[in-house]
């Protein structure tokens, strides 16, 4: 079930409405591999503001859209900050072995790019 959004709150896909084409869809953008790849190496929840994206701010503001809506990442406010969690332990139990695979291929193509 959908969490509904409010002033202060947004919504969210519940784990029955995640689907694969909407991840793999959420994934396939350089962009926002880029804000996955970064926030599965963070021990935390990392704000928007902490991410130096080569877009402009409406556009980051669409990928994070693209990623909630997905059910890549769950966005919380916490004071004026929009927090963003990689829903990682979701997506392993959806997706057995998916989120692993596209991280370790595109750390793999950024080494062979150099």
């Amino acid at each position: 079930m959908t969490e509904q959004a409010t002033p202060r709150r947004l919504a969210h896909p519940g784990p029955d409405e995640i689907l694969l084409e909407g991840v793999l869809h959420a994934l396939s953008d350089p962009v926002r591999l880029a804000i996955v790849r970064r926030l599965a190496a963070a021990p935390d929840a990392l704000a928007c503001s902490a991410f130096d994206l080569p877009v402009t701010k409406s556009t980051t503001t669409h990928h994070f859209r693209v990623l909630r809506e997905s059910g890549v990442v769950r966005q919380t406010y916490r004071g004026t900050a929009k927090l963003n969690a990689l829903r990682a332990d979701e997506l392993e139990r959806l997706f057995p072995g998916l989120l692993d695979r596209v991280l370790h291929a595109a750390a793999a193509e950024e080494a062979r790019r150099g």
